[in-house]
């Protein structure tokens, strides 16, 4: 018998999205939840952003070869053919998995942050493409020295910028990209809460980050929640959710003793 199936039968709502989600390795669980992002009823682009705007070369490689051979189609074809326009151009950049890693040059630092200045004061096609390819196949350290000397020049924080220039999914990727770049639990736990709070508890977001992190930053996430709101991760799961569905988010988000 198969265990998936059987979860899949004898479980029903949020609980069984978190029991079946937690069988899957963290790549074919990744390609899952792609998946039914790009075929669903109504393409689900937050759950794009936070996948491919967080995910390392090795990791988006691994994606794409469960991708494959879960769904037996491409996955940069099918980001190709259910998004458009410049959000669709940087969705298709990160997911190649080409970005420099660990290499880092502070004087061509400086002509990419001047790149980044002018695509947010010129906004043309050909702005957004720079923008998007310096954000997208820099490395970390790189960037890091770009945001500084955006900062230099402009006088203004790059998140600020972007924001102030573009609108839609696709400055909400580019921000994504920074806070990533950044500090990776901060980003989730500023998704998590907006989960949580904004939108009256989105379950479908607060499952697939619990359970996508679990292995990999979930503790640092934690640490970045309380720090940022106040209260800890495990309080507003437990405030928010019930029964054997808040059983499992908290059995995965785990508590320190003062947050039971």
């Amino acid at each position: 018998k198969d265990l998936i199936t059987d979860l899949k039968e004898n479980l029903s709502h949020h609980f069984k999205e978190v029991m079946v989600g937690l069988m899957y390795p963290p790549a074919s669980y990744d390609a899952h939840e792609l998946w039914h992002a790009l075929k669903g009823v109504d393409t689900e682009e937050k759950c794009l952003i936070d996948i491919l705007s967080s995910r390392s070369n090795m990791e988006l490689f691994q994606i794409k070869e469960a991708y494959l051979m879960h769904y037996n189609t491409d996955l940069q074809q099918d980001i190709d053919s259910e998004t458009s326009g410049h959000f669709r151009d940087t969705l298709m950049n990160l997911a190649q998995g080409t970005r420099m890693e660990g290499y880092a040059d502070p004087s061509t630092a400086v002509q990419d942050a001047m790149i980044l200045w002018e695509a947010c004061q010129q906004k043309t096609g050909e702005h957004k493409n720079m923008l998007q390819m310096i954000l997208c196949n820099r490395s970390h350290q790189q960037l890091w020295m770009v945001f500084q000397e955006f900062q230099n020049i402009s006088g203004q924080d790059i998140v600020d910028a972007i924001n102030e220039c573009y609108d839609g999914y696709f400055q909400e990727l580019l921000v994504a990209i920074v806070l990533c770049i950044r500090d990776k639990p901060s980003y989730f736990a500023y998704r998590l809460y907006n989960a949580i709070h904004d939108f009256g508890f989105h379950n479908k977001t607060v499952i697939r980050i619990l359970i996508a992190r679990s292995e990999i930053d979930l503790m640092n996430i934690r640490q970045r929640y309380k720090e940022r709101y106040g209260k800890s991760l495990f309080h507003d799961i437990k405030h928010f959710a019930s029964g054997h569905y808040e059983s499992a988010l908290l059995a995965i988000c785990a508590g320190d003793t003062e947050d039971y």
